[in-house]
């Protein structure tokens, strides 16, 4: 079985709707997976199960626009693909609440970041099916836009640490 997590965009904090964490671990349940559990009330449900992420993916998302009643961005990762976002950070050196990791569903090429607007001392690296944003002073001022905040989902760096620690206590 390979551990994953689904990330879903927008849940509980703005957007979409509210989801309580109750109904996200019985929905993964619903689609057959095993250890579900989630994390923090943002849309995280970590979960194991033997299908490919693609198919993983699109069942979570099923039964999420279902739940909705409309399509919801949802963004499946393994435990090795987390590892992978953690130790890639090229900004590990800052606050980990103030990096985070966009979580988008293809590699971003440079003109993601190249096409950023309202840039004001935030610095953006690429990573895989990733951006990474560092805030600096924070995020709360920040005018930064980026096309890929339209379908991506943002998480910051001492949750992604996190979960990729309890993804790995799974396999």
């Amino acid at each position: 079985m390979t551990a994953y997590v689904a990330l879903l965009r927008a849940v509980n904090v703005s957007g979409t709707g509210k989801l309580p964490m109750a109904d996200l671990k019985a929905m993964g349940e619903a689609c057959g997976f095993g250890k579900c559990r989630t994390f923090i009330a943002s849309g995280n449900l970590l979960f194991a199960s033997d299908l490919g992420e693609p198919e993983a993916q699109r069942r979570i998302a099923a039964k999420i626009e279902e739940y909705f009643g409309k399509a919801v961005s949802v963004h499946v990762r393994s435990a090795a693909q987390m590892a992978e976002a953690v130790a890639g950070n090229p900004f590990a050196s800052d606050p980990g609440n103030r990096v985070v990791a966009l979580f988008i569903d293809e590699d971003p090429a440079q003109g993601a970041i190249d096409a950023a607007t309202g840039v004001s001392g935030e610095r953006l690296a690429l990573g895989p099916r990733l951006i990474y944003i560092a805030y600096g002073e924070g995020m709360a001022d920040s005018k930064l836009k980026l096309a890929a905040m339209r379908e991506g989902t943002a998480r910051n760096m001492n949750s992604v640490t996190k979960m990729a620690e309890l993804l790995a206590g799974m396999e």
